[in-house]
């Protein structure tokens, strides 16, 4: 981790994404080592990014390296503004708030739900070629780079929720304090190296934030699974 002494509001900067799973992941192996030899945990990183955060993960912890996508919807008139986010299975997890203060309307959402499946369809289909998961009696650890809104996360918990998990841990390098302490109120066990009051983009975090493609994500993927490449 380094320091930016040119920007007081980046007080905390990781080199890339694996140096900051390196310390997520020693941090997870202090506060969970007994339940991590009495179970083997599956790791579900949320691509593309969290993957990479995912493989250095379940590489120190001799864990499952799985994937889990959902997807964002955005405003009608700000994309980037999430109204919610959807699952592989059709789910929908709303920002109700944000819905009702808009008015968006149910067709909007619909005609959203019905793209962004479609996208999530062929991101499973390359990254680990089925939309089932066996998740029941598993410990779950839920990783991503780093979380602005973390519609995309919420989702996922919501869905994992539903799984019949035995346990489910949610770490992540960064994220706004906010956006965190909600997260604590779904999630329960939330482990975050870094929750800044101040926020602007998870890149800020980090000296390299190269955009990783769906190459490299089914090249991790392929240690996991052979022949998926």
């Amino acid at each position: 981790m380094k320091t930016d002494g040119d920007n007081p509001y980046r007080r905390l900067i990781f080199n890339d994404r694996r140096e900051a799973a390196v310390l997520l992941a020693e941090k997870l192996k202090e506060k969970y080592s007994p339940l991590f030899e009495e179970e083997r945990p599956v790791v579900l990183a949320i691509p593309r990014g969290g993957v990479v955060t995912g493989d250095e993960i379940a590489s120190r912890l001799n864990a499952d390296l799985d994937v889990i996508v959902s997807k964002k919807i955005g405003a009608p008139e700000n994309p980037e503004l999430a109204i919610g986010a959807v699952m592989h299975d059709g789910s929908f997890f709303p920002n109700t708030d944000i819905i009702r203060m808009l008015g968006v309307s149910s067709k909007y959402i619909s005609d959203q739900i019905t793209e962004k499946m479609q996208e999530i369809e062929r991101r499973l289909g390359r990254f680990r070629g089925s939309k089932e998961y066996h998740l029941e009696g598993r410990v779950v650890i839920l990783v991503d780079d780093g979380i602005a809104t973390g519609a995309t996360m919420f989702a996922a918990i919501n869905w994992l929720k539903n799984q019949r998990l035995k346990r489910l841990i949610v770490a992540i390098p960064v994220g706004p304090r906010e956006t965190v302490f909600a997260l604590k109120q779904v999630a329960g066990e939330v482990m975050v190296l870094h929750s800044p009051a101040i926020f602007g983009a998870v890149g800020e975090f980090y000296h390299d934030f190269t955009q990783v493609s769906d190459e490299e994500v089914v090249e991790i993927m392929s240690k996991y699974r052979p022949g998926t490449a």
